[in-house]
């Protein structure tokens, strides 16, 4: 019989390479979105699938579904900061009260649980590069607090759970990630280079660009994911690439690579952004056997012509 997996955010970007991944290896997905930063287009070729379902649904309001689920995955909630800025209350509520009824359903049901966590949990780190023992440097009332601690509320609940009901608990600590079905108003770095780069405008980088990033491509971190998923291990695990570069020699490659005209253009740094970030891989490595195989070279080449692709069609 097959195995059934809820995704709760599937039609966000990490959300449909998910559900896709998930169908290949012949699961029996369920897809949850309300499409707040979700997109209709990013899931429209599963639609004459007999293995998928799309349910349009609120998490934050109480989740019902008759029907048998082996596998929860929470990956609902804005992620990037332009979004949980417009959305301050929406990120709370899908971090608190999603994460409540995600967890209840996969309690009702006995199915294993996923929290899409997040390396933000580390705030602007104090500590380089970041291991899940590092507790992190988190300002709880600035701008990006609203999605800092809204991931935080989320893994201690669901370790409240595990402990409490016995949920069989799995938390990712997701790094930056990047790939094809990014909105191109995404606001996040890459859409926002390589749009500018394919429009020859000038690159908005912020502070003078020496705060230091490490981008992994979405194959890999699906592979990742599925990966945790399948294993039995319950704390939280960094899922990224520990390869860091600038995010001025990002942008020059980015540049580089399609072939633009484009300057640079620097503007102040926003409050709290973090000066490095950069995953320590080694429990990934030891309990899961994976990291990531995809060169930040390949990965741009494959993004910058799915982008290149999309802003022709629209």
């Amino acid at each position: 019989m097959k195995k059934t997996a809820l995704v709760t955010g599937g039609a966000g970007f990490i959300g449909r390479h998910l559900c896709s991944h998930l169908l290949s290896k012949g699961f029996r997905v369920v897809c949850m979105d309300n499409f707040i930063t979700g997109s209709k287009r990013n899931i429209e070729e599963f639609s004459g699938c007999s293995d998928f379902e799309f349910i349009r649904h609120d998490v934050t309001e109480y989740i019902d579904f008759p029907g048998r689920l082996d596998y929860v995955l929470h990956f609902a909630s804005p992620a990037s900061p332009a979004d949980y800025l417009k959305y301050p209350i929406q990120t709370l509520k899908v971090g608190g009260l999603g994460t409540h009824n995600a967890l209840g359903l996969a309690k009702d049901k006995k199915a294993v649980f996923m929290l899409a966590s997040t390396s933000e949990v580390y705030g602007d780190p104090l500590v380089h590069p970041q291991s899940e023992e590092y507790w992190g440097n988190v300002n709880p009332i600035g701008p990006r607090g609203v999605y800092d601690e809204a991931k935080r509320f989320a893994e201690a609940l669901s370790m409240a759970y595990h402990r409490t009901h016995k949920v069989d608990v799995r938390i990712a600590r997701i790094f930056n990630t990047f790939g094809p079905f990014m909105r191109l108003n995404d606001g996040r770095a890459v859409p926002n280079f390589i749009w500018q780069a394919l429009n020859n405008k000038p690159l908005t980088v912020f502070g003078d660009g020496s705060q230091t990033r490490s981008f992994c491509y979405i194959s890999d971190l699906v592979d990742g994911i599925y990966s945790l998923l399948m294993s039995g291990f319950t704390g939280p695990v960094n899922l990224g690439n520990s390869d860091e570069l600038t995010i001025l020699e990002f942008a020059r490659r980015i540049v580089r690579i399609t072939g633009s005209r484009s300057e640079m253009v620097f503007e102040p740094l926003p409050q709290d952004d973090p000066k490095t970030r950069r995953p320590d891989l080694s429990r990934a490595r030891k309990l899961l056997g994976w990291e990531p195989n995809v060169s930040l070279e390949d990965g741009l080449f494959r993004t910058i012509e799915w982008f290149r692709a999309e802003i022709v069609s629209s």
